[in-house]
């Protein structure tokens, strides 16, 4: 593939492979979608514009959700267009004057996010969770290996990489204790995650198979599902999570398109017993996505996406199975990625095993001041990596 004629893109892990959309503002201008290219962010409105584009519109929009509700057809024709505007020298006194520096803009929540689910498909998670809260039984539930596990999450609770989190507050009650408390979360944890967005919406009461998952996902965000562990083991029998996870979930500035991770998709790991046909169907693959955890500047977990054991398109084949409709900007999440190795833990919980065995220096969960970033790369189709931009956040006291 050709590279891009911008100044520090090429051999980067922005080059045109990846073409990441996001949202900025620059100045008292109002946000807008833009494209990153190395170290810059395209302003594509104008250019689109210009060149009369019919859906110049979409660009000038405050998030991404016009752009995506388009669907593939006009994905496609977007990225080659793009594509061409980078790479050609003939196009560069159009684009060059609208290529801003990343530094100059400030970046926004890119996604208007409509429902937000979050599955269960790592079974190392799984089944590490399983050890450490029913030490003397099976570690997986007996529908585990027949279904993506999931619940619905809070779609206005997601916020863009960067954003502060507060602490939580709740009712806590130990094993010890005979009543309940209430107070800040204790053990508060993160969820290194990977977040699939939807862009086509489907018609209520018809299912998306799973060959059709490229006909509605848009792309892919770095995502941390912040959990306070307490409250979310006194809240969540018999429903499940609640308040343990909904007041915060974090995503990436940038999303990345499917077409960029061309390269990246693998076989799954493998699924005993095999799963029901709905969920068979068109031969499911997984994606080979690193994944790097840093506490405070230290990277202290690499889970790797390729060992998860349900893959994308059999999670959103098994959410719509019972008719449930897709609208634009749903969000739905991998939950916690984790290999089976120590170091490839996506949790807190799961890399002190449950505050009992502390790792790094010590740590065990979140305290006052703690930053976690995670960070995300795969293969892309020039033959080097792509990055799927990171995901920061800061806890802050409880208010």
């Amino acid at each position: 593939m050709t590279t891009s004629w911008v100044e520090g893109a090429a051999g980067s892990l922005f080059d045109v492979d990846n073409l990441p959309f996001g949202v900025f503002s620059r100045g008292g201008e109002e946000p807008r979608v833009g494209v990153r290219i190395g170290e810059h962010v395209l302003d594509v409105a104008p250019v689109a514009a210009a060149e009369m584009l019919d859906v110049h519109h979409v660009f000038e929009e405050r998030s991404l959700n016009p752009l995506m509700a388009e669907g593939p057809q006009v994905w496609q024709s977007l990225r080659t267009w793009l594509t061409g505007l980078l790479t050609e020298e003939a196009e560069r006194d159009l684009v060059e004057p609208h290529l801003v520096p990343l530094a100059e803009v400030t970046l926004h929540l890119p996604v208007e996010v409509a429902d937000y689910v979050d599955f269960y498909a790592s079974l190392d998670h799984a089944s590490n969770v399983g050890k450490m809260f029913r030490p003397d039984a099976e570690p997986l539930l007996p529908n585990w290996r027949h279904l993506p596990v999931g619940y619905h999450g809070r779609a206005g609770t997601v916020v863009a990489s960067g954003a502060d989190v507060v602490r939580p507050q709740g009712q806590r009650k130990p094993p010890s204790e005979d009543v309940p408390t209430f107070g800040p979360s204790v053990r508060l944890d993160i969820e290194a995650e990977l977040g699939f967005v939807v862009g086509t919406p489907s018609t209520l009461g018809e299912r998306v198979p799973v060959p059709g998952f490229a006909d509605h996902v848009f792309g892919l965000v770095g995502l941390n599902d912040w959990s306070a562990r307490d409250i979310q083991a006194w809240e969540y029998v018999p429903l499940g999570p609640f308040l343990g996870k909904s007041f915060a979930t974090s995503i990436s500035h940038w999303v990345t398109p499917l077409a960029a991770l061309d390269a990246a998709w693998v076989d799954l790991p493998g699924q005993d017993p095999e799963p029901l046909p709905y969920l068979t169907e068109g031969s499911p693959r997984g994606l080979d996505i690193e994944v790097e955890v840093e506490l405070n500047g230290d990277v202290v977990a690499r889970p790797p996406y390729r060992t998860m054991y349900w893959s994308p398109a059999q999670m959103l084949a098994h959410l719509t199975v019972n008719g449930a409709s897709l609208r634009t900007g749903d969000l739905f999440a991998s939950g916690t990625i984790s290999g089976p190795e120590p170091d490839q833990r996506g949790s807190f919980l799961e890399l002190s095993w449950g505050g009992q065995e502390p790792f790094g220096e010590g740590r065990t969960f979140l305290e006052d001041g703690d930053t976690v970033t995670l960070r995300y790369t795969a293969p892309g189709t020039a033959g080097g990596r792509i990055s799927l931009g990171d995901v920061t956040g800061t806890i802050l006291p409880a208010r």
